[in-house]
């Protein structure tokens, strides 16, 4: 998913995605121990995401204590 895209999103639809893909990422560590991983290319792909949504939320909480005081 593109930074873009996941910039428009809100707080709480990031969370939701970040825990779709912690799920997503959990699976694809069984499918690789079994030997079952048809793209091990989508692990890079799923871990760079869940690390650009932590980044988000990280702003956006900073953002709000910012606009706070």
């Amino acid at each position: 998913m593109k930074f873009k895209e996941l910039k428009e999103k809100t707080a709480e639809e990031l969370k939701e995605e970040r825990r779709d893909l912690k799920l997503e990422m959990m699976n694809l560590r069984v499918q690789k121990a079994s030997g079952q991983l048809e793209n091990p290319a989508r692990i890079k792909i799923v871990r760079r995401t869940i690390a650009k949504i932590e980044t988000l939320l990280s702003e956006k909480k900073l953002q709000q204590t910012t606009d706070a005081s």
